[in-house]
């Protein structure tokens, strides 16, 4: 079904698009359509895994920047999803960068996005998710937290913990955002010294709850081995529950649109296939190198099931879709997960 109206989709702005979707998805699940869009083997107890104490009823799931601000999260999790996530969430509501700020690079099954970190505030999320977790607490949420961008990098821990506190009792874990390349001088605080301070800080204060919630770090696809060695020497001082490798990189090498209409668009974190096998590569590494020492979560270029059993193959534990599922639609969920029961010995 999805596959018919993407050609749809695609013809509007790429931003425009995405709230065009979700808003069609909701009339479709609101008159009684549910049976089009879910599929029962998303719910197959063979699928079930569990990861950092938690009980995923699959291991496919959302990553931050669809649902930024918790408003979604019912219908994509009709759509089989094993787990959402939300975010990045901000503690002020801000605009985000100028639009156009979204651009799809339809002959390398990519996007280009420099939204900003836009979002209505961790407040106002946080009144979502007193509801949805009263309706349905099953649903496995995560919070991605990141900092205003008017707040200079020495300030950023507040803007964590200001996050962390609020969505504490209503997310079931948590992920620090320092990766993202369009909040000015944010990717700064992944150096060692700050992020293992920002990280701490944060564990510090997760410490103090008698239930404290799984911890994880979203990195850069774009570092380098001596910086995936210093995320790992983190990891394990700071007691992280797991990684997410990756976010969206800087890199255009090896696309197929002209170089005049990607140098057109300009600056912003790059998604989908072409990122494909660094972030298959970054997992490999990490989970090599630290011996397996932390569950982690694959994304970045999951197009196909056979995309995603390369992630698992190389180490993840659990995967996300983002890029994949615009261009896929929510049938590869399902075919993922199909996927995974044939080949699962």
């Amino acid at each position: 079904m999805y596959s018919l109206l993407r050609p749809l989709f695609f013809k509007l702005d790429a931003e425009k698009a995405h709230y065009t979707a979700i808003s069609g998805l909701q009339t479709l699940l609101k008159a009684g359509g549910k049976f089009v869009v879910t599929n029962p083997i998303n719910s197959d107890k063979k699928l079930e895994r569990e990861v950092f104490g938690l009980k995923f009823k699959n291991p496919v799931g959302l990553a931050a920047g669809f649902d930024k601000n918790a408003k979604w999260i019912e219908e994509l999790d009709q759509l089989g999803f094993g787990f959402i996530e939300i975010g990045t969430l901000t503690p002020k509501p801000q605009d985000g960068n100028p639009k156009p700020r979204l651009f799809r690079l339809k002959e390398d099954n990519a996007l280009i996005n420099r939204m900003g970190f836009n979002n209505e505030g961790v407040e106002i999320a946080v009144e979502r998710l007193k509801k949805i977790k009263a309706k349905k607490p099953h649903i496995i949420i995560g919070g991605n937290i990141g900092k205003n961008k008017i707040t200079p990098n020495e300030e950023a821990t507040s803007d964590y913990l200001i996050c962390f506190d609020a969505l504490f009792d209503y997310v079931d874990y948590f992920v620090v955002n320092v990766s993202s390349p369009n909040t000015p001088n944010l990717r700064e605080l992944q150096e060692k010294k700050p992020l293992t301070e920002l990280l701490q800080t944060l564990q510090n204060r997760n410490q103090e709850h008698q239930n404290p919630k799984p911890l994880l770090l979203k990195i850069a696809p774009d570092l380098t081995n001596s910086q995936l060695d210093d995320i790992i020497e983190i990891a394990k001082e700071t007691k992280l529950a797991g990684i997410i490798a990756t976010n969206t990189t800087i890199s255009r090498e090896n696309l197929k649109t002209e170089s005049q209409k990607v140098e057109m668009i300009g600056n912003g974190g790059l998604s989908g296939k072409p990122l494909k096998n660094r972030s298959t590569e970054v997992i490999a590494y990490l989970h090599q190198k630290s011996n397996a020492a932390f569950p982690i979560i694959g994304v970045g270029g999951i197009h196909s099931p056979k995309d995603a059993l390369e992630k698992l193959e190389a180490g993840a534990a659990l995967i996300q879709l983002y890029t994949g599922f615009i261009y896929e639609g929510w049938e590869l969920i399902s075919k993922i997960n199909k996927e995974i029961l044939n080949t699962k010995p």
